[in-house]
């Protein structure tokens, strides 16, 4: 039977591994990368070739606002979304021209499972507990959205004709977000001297660009 068209590719399959980083053992490391990182790299790897024979597609990567910013507790799994995102952003480059778009949703917690029985929890360390119950009592502070709220978004985003490369997901998403650039944009610009002591610059109109 001839394979049909594939419209949309959606990488949703991954889990959380709670640990702080000293905690981790190679195991969990590398169980969360397969899964995280190397899952979706091995199903857009065998889309890609499909699309570009039918002339486009969309692969959407369902990242996490854990890959644009970091919280204690989840250093691996943010490894691995943070990897995607990477990967993800230089893979919209190298297709563009085929009319394959790609998208990376990166939303908030909801309220799901993904932080109870479908977690990996490393063995703790107690030097790490009063940081541990802290954190804890500031997620228990946290009102999570319900999943049915992201149907609406998710469809606007593939039935648009000119999908973004990074969507957020969740007014909590957008807020958190904004909050963690601003402050990255803050101290880019205060180093800024700095930086510019290492020598260098660039003419950002002669890099390459998927458009030209």
């Amino acid at each position: 039977m001839p394979i049909g068209r594939l419209d949309v590719i959606v990488n949703n399959a991954g889990y959380g591994d709670f640990g702080f980083v000293e905690e981790i053992t190679e195991t969990e490391a590398r169980a969360q990368l397969e899964t995280n990182l190397f899952g979706a790299l091995w199903v857009t790897q065998a889309a890609i070739p499909v699309l570009r024979a039918q002339g486009g597609g969309h692969i959407v990567q369902i990242s996490s606002i854990g890959g644009v910013m970091a919280f204690p507790g989840l250093g691996i799994y943010h490894a691995s979304k943070w990897a995607l995102e990477g990967i993800s952003e230089a893979l919209a480059q190298e297709v563009a021209a085929n009319g394959i778009k790609i998208t990376l949703i990166e939303p908030s917690g909801y309220a799901t499972d993904w932080s109870g029985t479908s977690a990996v929890h490393s063995e703790p360390n107690h030097v790490y507990q009063p940081f541990r119950d802290a954190t804890a009592r500031a997620r228990a502070t946290v009102t999570l959205p319900g999943p049915d709220d992201t149907i609406t978004a998710v469809i606007a985003i593939v039935d648009a004709a000119s999908p973004p490369l990074r969507v957020l997901l969740s007014g909590l998403a957008y807020d958190l977000v904004q909050g963690a650039y601003a402050q990255r944009q803050q101290a880019w610009a205060e180093w800024e001297a700095v930086s510019r002591q290492a020598g260098g610059g660039i003419d950002m109109d002669e890099l390459p660009h998927p458009s030209r």
